[in-house]
């Protein structure tokens, strides 16, 4: 951390107390300017082995960031990588051109690298060939350590005392060349990453929680990729309008033939077709094209083709036989909604009650979000089919099961305890 940051980082932390109050009004140094201005960006075999001998050869952590297109292109894939680290400086990575990083991400396997909410970036890292062994999520640090806004510009603004332009954060960042702005954005997004990290460390040791971080940290860099979501058309955006299984049918054809359709054409689903117009043409299931034409989001700007893509979808949903129909929900996993509690098991719903009151406190106590003192889901199941002898150690085991961390079974077995003895056990 250089002296003027350190001295920063240090007078934020020491006025606010890790998360500051609404009278600490001190206006924030705008950064407008990576330290050695904006790096060239690197695209060819020849530049990125410079990197990877230049980053292997730096000391301390390194900080990582990268930037999709999300809304633009289809799926997450990384469009630009950003890394800084000392005695290296930045790096601006463009993974079109070097679509293999894996020789910087074993370069770098041994080193901890930082990243801001690292489980929105860690996928399309993971799919160029970079996979580190440690992290530290400065997103993650901050919900432990208390702070109320935790985006990367308001935690450098209240750690760091620096404010961090965010205009480009929602750009098409497939976009070639890449603007100079949005370059010097992308630099200025890691430039402080390191700071940051180093000014976190220090109040979570402080409160106690710098363990608690570390287990999260490394639960993070040791998940495995999430397996593909099942009927991932049942996400469509409307619908809870959708009641019938033959209309259900048509929302799962039509988003179907949409996503192979943005998949060939590399652009978001979105701009093939909108989901609220999967739910018009699923709720009326057209007669023929002209019908569907009148339909929202079917306009006169639509080809002919597209429509008759469209109206085929929905014809091939209209000629299944009932058995082949999508069954009304997914197979429930996991416990009921807790509204339904009351009617199905009333003990479960009293546990659950006391469990959420408790859990509640104690986040309240520690100063931090409940989920991330234990996931709600967490609760929910322990609370629904707790286990037979309501023992400390069972319900340890029950939570170590369920995944939790040694730091969050320490924290709320002796609370899950108590709310499982508020009522008996189902029959």
């Amino acid at each position: 951390m250089t002296d003027a940051h350190k001295t920063a980082a240090e007078t934020a932390l020491r006025t606010t107390g890790g998360a500051p109050p609404d009278d600490v009004e001190k206006a924030p140094i705008p950064l407008l300017e990576p330290r050695e201005g904006i790096p060239p960006v690197v695209a060819t075999d020849e530049a990125l082995a410079e990197v990877v001998a230049a980053f292997a050869a730096g000391t301390g952590p390194v900080a990582v960031d990268a930037e999709r297109a999300s809304g633009y292109r289809y799926g997450q894939r990384a469009y630009l990588v950003q890394m800084r680290r000392e005695g290296a400086g930045t790096a601006l990575i463009d993974p079109v051109g070097c679509p293999d990083l894996s020789a910087l991400g074993e370069a770098l396997s041994d080193t901890e690298w930082i990243l801001h909410a690292a489980t929105q970036d860690l996928p399309c890292l993971r799919e160029i060939g970079m996979v580190p062994s440690r992290i530290f999520d400065t997103e993650l640090a901050g919900r432990l350590a208390g702070f109320p806004r935790v985006g990367l510009g308001a935690m450098v603004e209240s750690v760091l005392g620096y404010a961090l332009e965010k205009g480009h954060s929602a750009v098409d960042w497939s976009t070639r060349p890449l603007p100079e702005p949005w370059l010097r954005y992308a630099a200025l997004d890691v430039e402080l990453l390191v700071d940051l990290r180093d000014a976190l460390e220090t109040e979570l040791d402080r409160q106690g929680k710098l363990e608690w971080a570390h287990e999260e940290f490394d639960a993070i860099a040791s998940a495995p990729p999430a397996p593909p979501r099942k009927d991932p058309w049942r996400r469509t955006s409307g619908m809870h309008k959708v009641r019938r299984r033959r209309q259900m049918a048509a929302v799962r054809e039509l988003w179907t033939a949409r996503d192979k359709v943005a998949q060939r054409r590399d652009v978001s689903p979105g701009k093939v077709l909108s989901d609220s117009a999967i739910i018009e043409a699923s709720l009326a299931l057209p007669a023929h094209v002209n019908a569907l034409t009148a339909l929202p989001g079917f306009g006169h700007r639509m080809g002919r083709r597209q429509l008759e893509q469209w109206q085929a979808a929905v014809d091939r949903a209209k000629a299944l036989s009932e058995a082949e129909l999508p069954q009304p929900g997914q197979a429930l996993q996991g416990p009921p909604p807790p509204r339904a509690w009351a009617d199905k098991d009333p003990a479960a719903a009293a546990r659950l009650s006391a469990a959420r009151a408790s859990v509640s406190e104690l986040a309240e106590r520690l100063n931090m979000p409940q989920e991330n003192l234990i996931t709600p889901d967490t609760v929910r199941r322990v609370c629904w089919e707790p286990p037979g002898d309501r023992s400390s150690a069972a319900v340890a085991d029950a939570l170590a099961a369920h995944g939790a961390r040694p730091w969050q079974i320490a924290q709320v077995t002796p609370l899950l305890t108590a709310a499982l003895a508020a009522a008996p056990a189902k029959p």
